[in-house]
């Protein structure tokens, strides 16, 4: 038993709508066991996991998973429960589980939700390796294991300011994306979006971050303003330290120039040794701050543009003796407390136990062996970095005014928009201009989970502040989204919305199959129909409207790019793609491009083809308010829908019909709507009715609708490679992508329009089905009067000629003479053959691979067939 890949699907998916690992699961010799054959084996597992015992399992009650255990289940599901529960214990709150079958006999797929991706991973790795010991009768270290989980989710989970901050967005209903492996982040969408790196906000500007950075320029700038900072100088040697000491006078604090998190600070220091001792370990960092001792408390004041939020008093790494433990167990027992961990990875930090500490114990008179009696307090730290396991207790309500206009002040001074103010005085309730005390540091990026978590004390939402500094309320940092997906017309569908909104002077971002664009530039080419183009379209601050056309291979390969969509379109359903990633049936092809209108906002809307039955069919799915289009004015379930007050695109008379409800208007004469051919076009009066759809939706003028429709199509440029249509001479040749037999079909029958007499150059994927290829055979078969046969250059696992051979067979099958089908593989050559051949009046259709390869065919035909007329002007 064995993983053998995994794959993340990282956004709204067919399994859930929130993110999961995909892994395959090589059963080996245990494939086909039932855990009703393994004596013992249930009752392990129970033993180890007995919070198993609990999970509901697909029976959707508590108790559920244990009778299938007992009744019999096989051995992947197993692996995927004890994951769930691994993850569950280390303290990660998942629940969504599936485990199915897959094409490959003893292989299966295990489905699991996840938050942390590496830790879901881990904890696949960790369950089988728990079940295969219980399986080979051995004992198995759960708590081991736990451990190993909790490391890998402390390396790789959000730390607890970065994960305040996404909570915060999440009520708010902001989208959150990581950008990279660590807590940068991507707020919003498009135009809206906003970036921030833990507390780091793309408002913080970097001189200011510079300035806090050095501790001496910072108190310099303060001091101008007349607020109250200690004395001190920079030192670059011991003896200077030394004499700075003297010169400042005791008890001093030594500290690193730009040091942070409380590395080499050293506080209340009294004698010149103790200076010369905190300088060595302090110029580790740098050059070395000396400033007076200012005694009293210690206090954390943060800043969000300019307004004091909340205040912790902040008390050292300390241990309290129980009169049993020494000072070293003390230390040991404190870190075994779960919410301590390394860094800011958890609400706590780990004591420390390094030169440091030590150094702080000799001060106090102890030594890691002492044994402290009960109640004494033993400080590790004199400085009350959290970092280095100090504490923290919201004193926000006591914070005098004047103590609040300070901070505000030097966060000011210094420029940050987001500060963490450090202030010692006796009393923070007192005024520091009649207590004493000063500003001793001003953070940038300050950790905020001392106000999120305090030992004692009410939490803070100060993360929910910060978000507020970047989205005022009512600012969702969403742009509108448009997601377009069906077997068909994705591609015309999702340009012709773009060209209607870009009308409205709005910056469109817009994916496709051949690339990606920015307010109508191309900015990268190639297939851009996937998740990773959607995202990238979604990240570009230009973008105040995205478009995207999404593919179902994305989808099953990484799920998708947003969490919600404004406007979800699913043109049709029909046969493509067959036989790849698990989906065998139309109904399956369905089922995955449902997704995009199940992702949709609850205020936002599906539109779908009524003319369609299994797109129809997803209404029960779909989110939103649901518009129908249809060529059928009198579709029993359009006359319905407007009827109940419903929103419907169709087609009646000759002309494009908006209804809502009892109104209806007419939009465009369909000849008038450039792309459909003057009518004869049906597939593309389709896509029309679609983008009609979805601009209504967005709320965009019909009158600008309307002039999109008659405009879209009259340049090469609006839709390149889809229903390209020139004369060459006698001869009328159309260009399209059409790869399957609805694809073929549609194009074909617009031809057969133009003329009786067509010819055909086809070519279809080798990873298509071999009905699905017949078929496509069969569809040119019966609609053409001759047809060239090429192949794509990546044949997808298919020798030379095997998918042309399929071609002509099924073009024979639906009664195309023989005589009258060639095969040309290179797809070049092919259409160069196809249009050689063809006589007056003929329609040539090319189906391309390769839209550059075709038309360098076409030109080629051209200059030759100009060539052959000057020769005989002239002979």
């Amino acid at each position: 038993m064995r993983l053998i890949d995994f794959r993340a699907l990282e956004g709204p998916n067919i399994f859930c709508l929130r993110p999961v690992l995909v892994a395959r699961l090589e059963l080996g010799g245990y494939a086909g066991t039932s855990t009703a054959e393994l004596s013992g084996f249930r009752e392990k597992l129970l033993h180890y996991l007995p919070g198993l015992k609990d999970h509901h399992c697909s029976r959707g009650y508590e108790g559920g998973f244990q009778e299938r255990l007992f009744e019999g289940t096989y051995l992947g599901h197993v692996v995927e429960h004890v994951a769930l529960e691994l993850l569950w214990l280390a303290g990660e709150e998942v629940s969504y589980g599936k485990t199915r079958d897959t094409r490959i006999p003893g292989v299966v797929e295990i489905i699991l939700e996840y938050k942390c991706k590496e830790a879901a991973r881990e904890a696949l790795g960790l369950a089988v390796d728990l079940v295969l010991n219980l399986l080979q009768g051995k004992e198995y270290d759960v708590q081991a294991a736990l451990n190993r989980l909790k490391e890998v989710l402390d390396k790789y989970s959000l730390g607890p300011s970065t994960e305040a901050i996404v909570a915060a967005c999440r009520r708010r209903g902001i989208p959150v994306r990581p950008l990279g492996e660590g807590s940068l982040l991507q707020l919003g969408y498009g135009c809206r979006s906003r970036r921030i790196w833990a507390t780091i906000t793309e408002n913080t500007r970097s001189i200011a971050v510079d300035i806090a950075g050095d501790k001496a320029l910072t108190k310099k700038l303060l001091k101008e303003f007349g607020l109250p900072v200690p004395r001190g100088m920079v030192v670059g040697s011991e003896e200077e330290a030394v004499a700075a000491a003297l010169r400042l006078g005791f008890p001093i604090v030594v500290k690193p120039l730009r040091g942070n998190q409380g590395k080499g600070v050293f506080t209340n220091l009294k004698s010149e040794s103790e200076v010369r001792e905190a300088y060595k370990e302090a110029a580790a960092y740098g050059p070395v701050l000396i400033e007076e001792h200012l005694p009293g408390r210690q206090y954390r004041l943060l800043v969000v543009k300019e307004k004091f939020l909340a205040a912790c008093e902040r008390t050292p790494a300390h241990v309290i003796g129980d009169g049993r433990h020494s000072v070293k167990e003390l230390i040991e027992l404190a870190n075994l407390d779960p919410a301590r961990g390394e860094g800011h990875d958890r609400p706590l930090t780990r004591l420390p136990l390094d030169s440091l500490t030590l150094f702080t114990l000799r001060r106090q008179g102890w030594a890691l062996e002492d044994i402290p009696p009960k109640g004494a307090t033993v400080f590790l730290r004199e400085s009350a970095n959290l970092s280095t396991g100090g504490t923290a207790v919201d004193v926000t309500n006591k914070v005098h005014p004047y103590n609040a206009w300070i901070a505000e002040e030097a966060a000011r001074v210094i420029g940050l928009d987001v500060a963490g103010v450090d202030m010692v005085c006796p009393d923070i309730s007192r005024p520091l201009s009649s207590t004493g005390g000063g500003i001793v540091e001003v953070n940038a990026a300050p950790g905020i989970r001392m106000h999120h978590f305090p030992l004692s004390g009410q939490p803070r939402d100060v993360a929910g502040a910060i978000v507020e500094s970047l989205f005022p309320p009512g600012d969702d940092g969403r742009i509108p989204i448009v997601s377009v997906t069906g077997t068909n017309g994705k591609t015309t569908t999702a340009r012709l919305i773009a060209y209607i909104l870009g009308l409205t002077g709005l910056t469109v971002g817009l994916t496709t199959t051949d690339g990606i664009y920015i307010g109508g530039r191309l900015v990268e080419k190639g297939d851009a129909a996937g998740p990773a183009s959607a995202r990238r379209v979604l990240a570009d601050r230009r973008v105040e409207v995205a478009v995207l056309e999404t593919a179902r291979g994305g989808i099953l390969r990484a799920g998708l790019a947003y969490d919600r969509a404004d406007v979800g379109i699913v043109l049709n359903i029909s046969e493509d793609h067959l036989g790849q990633y698990g989906v065998e049936t139309l109904e399956d092809l369905a089922y995955v491009k449902s997704l995009v209108v199940e992702a949709v906002k609850e205020d936002g809307f599906s539109v779908l083809n009524a003319d369609d039955p299994l797109t129809l069919r997803m209404r029960s799915r779909a989110r939103g308010k649901i518009i129908f289009f249809s060529l059928r004015a009198n579709s029993p379930e359009v006359r319905e829908h407007v009827a109940r007050g419903g929103t419907a695109v169709y087609t009646r008379a000759g002309y494009i019909i908006l209804a809502r409800g009892s109104l209806k208007r007419r939009l465009i004469a369909v000849p008038a709507v450039t792309c459909t051919f003057k009518g004869l076009a049906r597939h593309n009066l389709q896509n029309a009715l679609a983008a009609v759809a979805a601009c209504v939706a967005l709320g965009v003028p019909l009158p600008v609708v309307a002039r999109g429709l008659r405009e879209f199509g009259r340049l090469p440029e609006h839709n390149p490679g889809r229903l390209m249509f020139q004369e060459i001479g006698d001869i009328k040749v159309i260009i399209d992508y059409g790869h399957n037999p609805a694809g073929f079909e549609s194009v074909l029958r617009l031809a057969r329009q133009i003329s009786p007499e067509v010819v055909a150059v086809i070519g279809v994927p080798g990873d298509r089905p071999d009905t699905s290829i017949l078929k496509s055979g069969m569809v040119a078969g019966r609609l053409c009067q001759r047809l060239v046969l090429k192949e794509d250059k990546d044949r997808r696992g298919r020798s030379p000629g095997e998918v042309a051979g399929l071609l002509r067979r099924g073009a024979v099958a639906a009664g195309l003479s023989p005589d009258k089908i060639q095969i040309v593989l290179n797809e070049g050559e092919a259409a160069f053959t196809a249009l050689a051949q063809a006589g007056p009046g003929q329609v040539v259709v090319i189906f391309y691979e390769e839209l550059e390869a075709v038309l360098q065919a076409v030109n080629n035909f051209k200059d030759e067939k100009r060539g052959f007329l000057l020769d005989m002007v002239y002979n």
